[in-house]
Parts: structure tokens; C-alpha cells; sequence
């Protein structure tokens, strides 16, 4: 696990002294309080009652703990995702899908969620996608024949590819706290993104056919298929220009990002659709979806600390195994535990805090951490679409003003489909391990 200082051991009894602070943040994030806030008075709280480290190390661990090369890619990818939407080469993306897929009765419809797996492979966000793929395609869906909150529950269900298809945030974060290396992720994580995107793809079809959303009459066209990838040759260079340096091992992902900055950045330019005017709003926007992540890391990455030095999670495992020892029983409480956690909190603290501790449960039923990391992540990529906190839900709400609850009923049919990819990822684990040997 990633150390951000040395303690010695420790243990307690889990009486009030943990017990409270852990409830402390539970309350404070059901009053709406920001969760970096919460996790900070639960670390503080747990310090204090518990001895477990002194209090005059917490404000160390705070910079130190985010003081690493590693977390730079974070930021560069929100970046280059913002650089991506302003361009206009996202555009170029979603006319190569669009000329993909759009021969299908279902044409656009697949074509955008094909687009979001696109964006993924550069921005490595849900949310990101999600605000950049529904500016753009909510107009044309609705003009295609889909109802306002099935359109968009489509592209917020299609955009959670953005933390499941490599690059992602999620695994650099989840690999950061394991100690793990985030290529090695990437390269598990490829097939099951693909999975979870063919199988929205799968249910858009079917619904469509069902109840008759949309019914193009395009056929495809393999000169119009060449025109529109000739056209979008710079966009569609990026996500291989990432990819293809990690996997080969030219540059690291963090390095990655910051090619990919530039990259984009670059294109922009020369293709005059990007200016200096554009800087400022830019970093501004990325800043902030920045600023929203990393002091949740860093407010986590110590309260990890104090439960693991309490032995939270070697209790935790003692429990469940005096419960049953069944491991399928386990892997679905696990599943269980990451679906509920992701309906309630952000993907970020949630790694930071539960993938510690369920490590050791899910190593003691023989899970390889590799495929433990997919199978957490995937399922936590659920919660995306899952009221009450439902973060896409809520981006293409704001975006169109459709209710919250319209958007997530729509999304329900989604969800199942994303959670049986998940039960096969859970006990099918060559789909992880497939590249590693």
C-alpha cells in the first residue's frame, strides 16, 4: 500500500474512538458537506481518540501524500479533455463513430456511446465526457426520436467508459494507494472498458427495437466511413499517441498526459480552432475539476493510514471469513459494498478508503490484486449512474434541465446490464489477466 509516512503499528478495540469518527463522516456527508471536509474531521477526530499518530503529523501527510510524480497525470488528463471539447476534435471523434455506427437502426444512439468510448481513451473522466459528449449529442438524439430523459440517460450511461477504458484516473489513484503500476492497469483494464461499453451499446438496441426510438435508413458507406477518419486523422492520433506509448513503454502515463497536453494543444492551433483567448477559460475549468479531486486524496490518504495502523482491515477480513468463507458469497458482498459505497460517494475517496481494506479480504479468497483492482473500479463505475449521488446524472441534468430521478429511471436498464458485465468480471478473471501472463 502507498506509505505516506512511516508509523509503527498499531490496534485498538473498535469501540467509540473509532467507531464515532467514522460515523462523524457518514453524517457529514448527508448533510451535503464537501467530502474532502468530512473525510478531514473524520482523519482529525480518529487521530485524536485514538492516539494512533501524533496530530502534529497530519498536516505533513496532507502535501506529502500528494507529493508524488504519479498524481501530475491527473490534471494533464482533465486537461487534455478540455483542450479535447474546445478544439473541436472531439467533434471529429464523434462524426468517425457516428460514420461507424450510424448504419444500425439504432445508429446514432450507438454512435454516441461508440463517441464516449472515444473520449475516454483520452480524457480518462466520467465527467468530463459526460458534459462534452451531451453538448454535443443531446440536440441530435432528441431529433432522432429519443425522449429528452432516455437521451440522457444514454449519454451518462455511455460516458462511464471514461474511468473503465485506459487511460484513467481511477487506476492511477487506485494504483498510487496499492502501489501498483498504472500501465500494468491499463493493459488489464482494456478488455472489461470494452465490455462495459459493448454491453450499453447491446441495450440501447434492444430498447430501441422495443419501443422504436429511432430507425435510421443510413447505409454504411465505406467512403464516407474513409472521408470521415481522413478528417478526424489528428483527433483519432491522440488516443493512439497514449495508448501506444504506454503499452510500449516509450513514457510512463504521467509522461503520457503531458504528450497528450501538448499534442492537442498543438493541433488546436494549427487548425485555428483553438486560440490564446482560449487559455485562460481552459485551465480555469480544468483547475477546478482538479481542485475537486485532489484535496479528496489528500484528506483520504491519511484517514487509509490510521485504519490501516488500527488494523481495520485485517479485522475486517477476520469478520467476514468468521461469517463465511464462500468465496463467491465474499466476491458478491464485495460487489454489494462497492455498488452502495458508489451510489453515495465519488469514485476518488472511495478507492482511497475501501481498497485497502478490501484488498486483504479479496487476496484471502485467492483474487489476484490485478484483477481485484478492475473488478473494484468497474463496479465503483456504476455509481456514476446510481442515484442519490449519481455524478453523470447530475452533469447532463444540468446541461438540460431534464429532473435528476426522469434521467436515472431511464438509466435502469443500463445499470443491470453494466452490473452483469461486472459479475462476469468478478468471477471470470482471464478477462483482467489476459495480457499479464
Amino acid at each position: 500500500m502507498y506509505q505516506l509516512y512511516g508509523i509503527p503499528e498499531a490496534s485498538t478495540e473498535f469501540g467509540w474512538e473509532v467507531g464515532l469518527p467514522l460515523l462523524a463522516i457518514v453524517v457529514l456527508l448527508c448533510l451535503a458537506v464537501p467530502v474532502w471536509v468530512a473525510l478531514g474531521f473524520g482523519a482529525i477526530g480518529l487521530l485524536v481518540m485514538t492516539d494512533v499518530m501524533p496530530l502534529t503529523l497530519f498536516g505533513e501527510a496532507l502535501f506529502s501524500g500528494i507529493d508524488t510524480f504519479a498524481l501530475i497525470a491527473i490534471p494533464l488528463f482533465i486537461l487534455t479533455g478540455d483542450v479535447l471539447a474546445r478544439s473541436g476534435l472531439s467533434d471529429k471523434l464523434l462524426d468517425v463513430a457516428e460514420a461507424t455506427m450510424g448504419s444500425l437502426k439504432s445508429g446514432f444512439g450507438t454512435s454516441t456511446i461508440l463517441g464516449c468510448g472515444f473520449f475516454a481513451c483520452i480524457s480518462g473522466s466520467d465527467a468530463a465526457g459526460a458534459a462534452a459528449v451531451g453538448r454535443i449529442t443531446y440536440a441530435r438524439l432528441v431529433k432522432a426520436g429519443y425522449p429528452r430523459p432516455y437521451a440522457c440517460a444514454l449519454v451518462a450511461s455511455g460516458a462511464c467508459t471514461g474511468i473503465l477504458i485506459p487511460p484513467s484516473i481511477a487506476y492511477i489513484i487506485i494504483g498510487l494507494i496499492l502501489g501498483i503500476s498504472a500501465s500494468t492497469l491499463f493493459l488489464a483494464a482494456a478488455i472489461p472498458g470494452v465490455m462495459i461499453m459493448v454491453s450499453i451499446m447491446l441495450t440501447n438496441i434492444v430498447i430501441n427495437r422495443r419501443k422504436g426510438y429511432e430507425f435510421s435508413d443510413v447505409k454504411f458507406s465505406f467512403k464516407r466511413w474513409v472521408k470521415a477518419v481522413w478528417s478526424g486523422k489528428y483527433a483519432l492520433m491522440i488516443p493512439f499517441i497514449i495508448l501506444g506509448g504506454i503499452y510500449s513503454g516509450v513514457f510512463t502515463p504521467t509522461e503520457a498526459a503531458a504528450v497528450a497536453v501538448v499534442t492537442t494543444i498543438v493541433i488546436g492551433l494549427l487548425q485555428g480552432t483553438l486560440t490564446l483567448d482560449d487559455f485562460p477559460k481552459m485551465l480555469l475549468s480544468s483547475a477546478k475539476v482538479n481542485g475537486v479531486i485532489v484535496p479528496i486524496i489528500a484528506f483520504a490518504l491519511p484517514l487509509a493510514q490510521a485504519l490501516a495502523a488500527l488494523e481495520v482491515p485485517q479485522t475486517f477480513v477476520q469478520a467476514i471469513t468468521a461469517f463465511t468463507e464462500d468465496p463467491t458469497l465474499i466476491i458478491l458482498l464485495m460487489l454489494g459494498i462497492f455498488i452502495l459505497a458508489g451510489c453515495v460517494m465519488e469514485t476518488t475517496p472511495n478507492i482511497v478508503i475501501l481498497a485497502p481494506i478490501m484488498l486483504p479480504l479479496a487476496e484471502n479468497i485467492g483474487m489476484n490484486e490485478i484483477h481485484f483492482c478492475i473488478f473494484m473500479v468497474t463496479a465503483l463505475g456504476v455509481g456514476f449512474v446510481t442515484p442519490p449521488l449519481g455524478l453523470n446524472l447530475f452533469v447532463l441534468a444540468g446541461l438540460t434541465g431534464e429532473p435528476v430521478m426522469g434521467i436515472a429511471r431511464q438509466a435502469v436498464p443500463y445499470v443491470i446490464a453494466m452490473l452483469a458485465v461486472v459479475l462476469l468480471l468478478a468471477f471470470v478473471p482471464a478477462l483482467s489477466l489476459w495480457a499479464l501472463g
